[in-house]
């Protein structure tokens, strides 16, 4: 396989550029990637293969390689509501929108692996490449592209993510949970309201506030296994402008997450039930919007030793360790309905400031592209090496 993409490369570099930097230029948000989706439908098309655009108009699928089992590839599309001041060259021309996360690279770089497949005489086993409309909204695009039926067939799904704090030609994996779970806690307080001057004859909203301030995240830290990496962060709060006057409605709002399946399926219950202890004595009303997000990421240990042998093939020092990250990632939705695995794509240069994704100045060396490709394209060898007898299970046949 190795023998045949490195001429495919070393004939389109130009090209993998090329096409990052027009993604990246013309970024589009979650569910509005239409002229993504036709700029990578255009290429597939063009190179003879035949793009299923997805429902909606925003994402696509292509086959290629033999009938039967199939491995899935999967990128997804989407930027980021956020401003990009990278400077360079090819930055964002769109207004408060940007592919601060790398998903421009991720485009890229199933695109380039599904054309340089495409002129491989025979594959071993069948590919699906799957390019995934709105990852950045929760509970995620992957969910709409499950419905529409995108894993039928597929024994296995693989993917890739930039990470800046990896060096270009280093690909980081591990066995179980790589990402987290995340949901969305949006609590909202009802008082009478009052003078500050006589607490006893009303609610104190503000105090029934910080109680679940306080409370909350330390009462789930005393009810949850903390081998779990579970964390509950307040990110808004708001209540009452005079210092005087007891306010009549506030708001809280954050995320709880955590890096255990299990975990995150008895996180709702049990967080109403210690909000409504926390309030009951307090006489405030409120109501508790309590929003599921996406379960951790988990890759599973046959998978990830695919990933493994195919980051190898790249040389000695290419494959990294990584530790779980406390964010979420809709990837987690495929492997819901089969194995799969996702690896962190070294993205720093090795010099200067390691940029974090979803940040103004993040920017990627584009040498990621071509090692991006390169796994993606051992990936298939590696998969029908080591599917053995399992490859023929397929969820959904």
């Amino acid at each position: 396989m190795n023998d045949f993409v490195e001429p495919w490369l070393a004939a389109h570099a130009d090209d993998i550029v090329k096409w990052r930097r027009h993604i990246h230029a013309n970024p589009e948000l979650a569910r509005n990637e239409y002229a993504t989706t036709e700029f990578v439908a255009a290429k597939l098309t063009a190179a003879g293969l035949s793009p299923k655009v997805l429902p909606n108009g925003t994402g696509l699928t292509c086959d290629i390689g033999p009938e039967g089992p199939r491995v899935g590839l999967r990128a997804d599309m989407d930027a980021l509501p956020l401003q990009e001041f990278t400077g360079a060259t090819y930055t964002s021309t769109v207004p408060g929108v940007s592919h601060a996360c790398g998903h421009d690279a991720h485009t890229t770089i199933l695109l380039a692996t599904a054309l340089a497949l495409a002129e491989q005489p025979s594959l071993p086993v069948g590919v699906r490449f799957v390019f995934q409309p709105a990852e950045e909204v929760m509970p995620g695009g992957a969910i709409d592209v499950v419905a529409t039926g995108a894993m039928d067939g597929v024994s296995r799904i693989f993917a890739l993510h930039c990470d800046p704090r990896l060096e270009v030609g280093r690909i980081g994996i591990r066995v179980g949970a790589i990402t987290s779970a995340a949901d969305t806690v949006e609590l909202v307080l009802d008082s009478p309201g009052g003078h500050t001057s006589r607490p006893h004859l009303t609610t104190d909203l503000v105090y029934a506030i910080g109680t679940v301030i306080t409370g909350l995240p330390g009462m789930l830290s005393r009810r949850i296994d903390p081998r779990t990496s579970t964390v509950m962060v307040w990110g808004a709060v708001s209540a009452g402008k005079a210092a005087n006057a007891i306010p009549q409605t506030g708001m809280l709002t954050g995320t709880v997450r955590t890096g255990d399946h299990d975990t995150w399926g008895l996180l709702e219950p049990l967080v109403r039930e210690i909000v409504h202890g926390l309030l009951a004595p307090t006489g405030v009303r409120y109501e508790l919007n309590y929003r599921r997000g996406v379960p951790p990421v988990v890759n599973d240990e046959h998978s990830t030793r695919i990933f493994e042998d195919a980051i190898r093939t790249l040389g000695p020092d290419a494959l990294a360790d990584t530790q779980q990250s406390g964010g979420g990632e809709d990837f987690s939705w495929y492997l819901e309905e089969v194995p799969g695995a996702m690896a962190r794509l070294g993205v720093w240069s090795g010099d200067g400031a390691q940029r974090d994704i979803h940040q103004p100045m993040f920017d990627l060396d584009e040498r990621a592209l071509a090692v991006g490709v390169r796994v993606m394209a051992n990936l298939v060898l590696a998969s029908a090496e080591g599917a053995g007898a399992d490859v023929s299970a397929v969820p959904g046949s």
